[in-house]
């Protein structure tokens, strides 16, 4: 009977710390908090991680945050707030996801084009959605590789979509007309005109620190595309081919890098750069189908010098191909849109002879085409594929074929695979031509 007494009490002791447990944690809910996080850590999960790779016919998922401190779940257990997404209908990468809470006035908007989305980004987001029951982690890309900040605005949602500009190109719209303006006048006017307009606009702009750092940027440009057109009419083209060095040990000192990209274009050559630093996406319907394919070897470079060198040549390329579409007749709707920089404008015309709207001769053209195979040897390390660039030049593979042979190059098979390759020293081929009988 001593025993079953000495049970009941420990039993209703027991009972009491248990309630007087629960009313502290009623009243301190620090402390449930804290149990609950070490029951947490205790518990482990072997899962499998699976990346989903982007789609091009599905959206990714778009994540947004507020910086307002707004807590869509601070009332309700679920969140009674509208989302919706607008793609711009002329570019389809820009993107705005307007959040509206029931019952308020102010909507939240964010977008990947402007404000706090166009600050360089070295990263890359991915979204982690964790499946206890399959025991299944999916890494899944999100949209434009941006996180949206999701600004207060007042009647946002009820604009149509075609109306959601961009606020700061629509502020900068002067500024802009004022920049090309200037640019017409460098590419058209002579060098002590230039050199007046920089000076008036310095007296307009008095105070400002970086009124001569301006100057001298402007007159280096001028310089730039005066040793351009200089390089372009005093290069021996007696063969029809790029600068080339007979005595050259390698493949990359066969045909000098440096004589076809002189030293003050590269500043000109960052759009693909920049795209690849903010985690862009380089599409077949603006660049050609050769950069678009290869541009993934940015993402392996970690020198930034080396990755600024290839961008360089991407944009090189890009602007030739272009140069060609737009002076010829099936290629013309491709370069329609497309903005060469005045430096390659006049460059380009200059070297192979056209003028505005006038076709390229036809030595003219196998003269920019030997361009083009050149720098594509060096993306691809002097073996290269010819299939996708040949469809950017219009051409067949085997018409293209030709043109290697021209420039030196040998052809072999590797992995079934028809591949350009370039030997050293050089050796031109002799063309023999039948006498008559």
């Amino acid at each position: 009977m001593g025993k079953s007494k000495e049970k009941k009490k420990l039993s209703l002791e027991e009972e009491k710390v248990q309630h007087e447990e629960e009313e502290e944690e009623e009243q301190n809910p620090a402390t449930k908090s804290k149990k609950k996080m070490k029951k947490k850590r205790k518990e482990q999960i072997d899962v499998k991680v699976r990346t989903v790779a982007e789609r091009k016919d599905k959206i990714s998922p778009i994540i947004g945050y507020f910086p307002s401190g707004y807590d869509p779940l601070k009332n309700h257990s679920e969140p009674e707030a509208s989302v919706k997404v607008y793609r711009n209908v002329k570019k389809s990468n820009r993107l705005q996801m307007v959040v509206s809470p029931h019952g308020s006035q102010v909507d939240f908007v964010g977008t990947n084009y402007s404000g706090e989305a166009t600050a360089p980004q070295l990263c890359k987001y991915s979204l982690g959605v964790l499946d206890k029951d399959t025991q299944t982690l999916r890494i899944v890309p999100i949209e434009s590789n941006k996180i949206f900040r999701l600004a207060p605005k007042i009647g946002a949602a009820d604009q149509p979509e075609n109306e959601l500009l961009d606020e700061a190109n629509e502020e900068d719209a002067a500024e802009k007309k004022a920049n090309e303006l200037k640019k017409l006048t460098l590419m058209y006017s002579t060098k002590k005109s230039i050199r007046q307009d920089v000076k008036r606009d310095a007296l307009r702009q008095t105070g400002d620190p970086g009124v001569h750092q301006d100057l001298d940027l402007k007159l280096q440009e001028v310089e730039t595309i005066k040793e351009a057109l200089e390089a372009a009419t005093s290069t021996d083209n007696s063969l029809n081919i790029p600068p080339y060095d007979l005595s050259a040990t390698s493949p990359d000192m066969a045909y000098p890098l440096d004589k076809i990209i002189l030293k003050g274009e590269w500043d000109y050559l960052l759009d693909i750069f920049e795209i690849s630093c903010t985690g862009g996406e380089v599409t077949p319907s603006i660049y050609p189908r050769f950069v678009h394919n290869r541009v993934h070897k940015l993402e392996d470079i970690e020198d930034d010098a080396k990755k600024r060198k290839l961008a360089g040549i991407f944009s090189y390329i890009t602007h030739l191909i272009k140069f060609k579409d737009k002076h010829s007749m099936d290629g013309v709707l491709s370069a329609k849109h497309h903005k060469f920089p005045s430096i390659f404008s006049q460059k380009f015309s200059s070297l192979f002879a056209t003028s505005n709207d006038s076709r390229i001769p036809d030595e003219k053209k196998k003269l920019l085409i030997s361009y083009v195979l050149v720098l594509t040897m060096f993306v691809d390390d002097f073996k290269s594929d010819p299939s996708d660039i040949a469809e950017d030049l219009r051409m067949t593979p085997v018409a293209l074929r030709p043109h290697y042979e021209y420039l030196g190059c040998k052809f072999r098979r590797e992995n079934q695979v028809l591949v350009a390759t370039l030997p050293v020293p050089l050796e031109f081929q002799t063309i023999k031509r039948k006498r008559r009988k």
